[in-house]
């Protein structure tokens, strides 16, 4: 059976579940949006784990998504998956207009530059912090806003640093389990410590590392040797939340040269 075979059979078995299952006959473009996110962190989760048999699975669950959205709209007249699948191929094709047509090759930000409003236009509202952080970078790039190399990058996040610190030495200083005092201090501290992950996500950009994947990595360390410093405390039982600040930087210490013998073990 060919792939287009394959892809007529769910398209049918999506309209078929519409016309019989009451649950699907129930749903609409509003109702389906928290399953849509739900499966795309599903796939990403897989993707991290580098499991092909999970992957595959979730790759099928995402697809049904875009079938389940695509029937929807085919009800109302909208448009049907053809149309998606045809818009698709034609952006595609835009995107590499030095290899469907004759154009030169151009980078793709800054060909959307040019039917853009402004540099937020058509970014989704409910993109991750860094995520949009690395976007909105990467269009001001593609109009020319941009360091060569990363040098620029690295000097601006040291230069917020430092403003970051003077910032820092101008508050109070805190009382053992004293909320912060939110006034003007608090918020220009906020502001400095923004401008700072802003710059730390610049850099990230221009070395070729995208921010949020690297700080995905760096807290699933962070959780593996806390983990090893919590098994340690209860094999050798350490009460953590009493046993002090040097202690757990010696636990901490362990953990972590443990984890780097087991490294040059694999």
């Amino acid at each position: 059976m060919t792939e287009t075979h394959f892809l007529d059979d769910t398209l049918a078995l999506m309209r078929d579940l519409r016309a019989r299952c009451e649950w699907d006959a129930a749903q609409n473009h509003e109702t389906l949006r928290p399953y849509l996110i739900e499966e795309s962190h599903e796939l990403d989760d897989a993707i991290r784990a580098l499991d092909d048999r999970l992957m595959r699975e979730e790759l099928g669950d995402v697809l049904l998504q875009v079938l389940f959205h695509s029937v929807l709209a085919e009800e109302r007249g909208a448009f049907t998956f053809g149309d998606v699948a045809t818009g698709l191929i034609t952006k595609m094709k835009g995107r590499h207009p030095h290899l469907y047509g004759d154009a030169a090759r151009e980078p793709w930000e800054r060909m959307k530059s040019r039917h853009r409003k402004s540099i937020a236009d058509g970014l989704a509202s409910g993109l991750p912090s860094l995520h949009r952080a690395h976007r909105l970078q990467d269009r001001a790039a593609g109009v020319g806003f941009d360091w060569p190399d990363v040098e620029g990058p690295a000097e601006k996040v040291e230069e917020e640093l430092g403003e970051v610190r003077a910032e820092l030495e101008k508050l109070p200083k805190p009382k053992s389990g004293a909320p912060p005092v939110l006034d003007a201090r608090h918020y220009a501290l906020e502001g400095e410590l923004g401008d700072l992950l802003f710059a730390v996500v610049n850099l990230c950009r221009k070395a070729g590392v995208h921010a949020s994947i690297a700080l995905d990595k760096a807290n699933e360390k962070f959780e593996k040797r806390f983990q090893e410093v919590e098994r340690m405390a209860t094999e050798r039982g350490i009460d953590l939340p009493h046993a002090g600040l040097e202690k757990l930087d010696e636990l901490w210490d362990e953990a972590k040269s443990h984890e780097v013998r087991t490294s040059s073990a694999d």
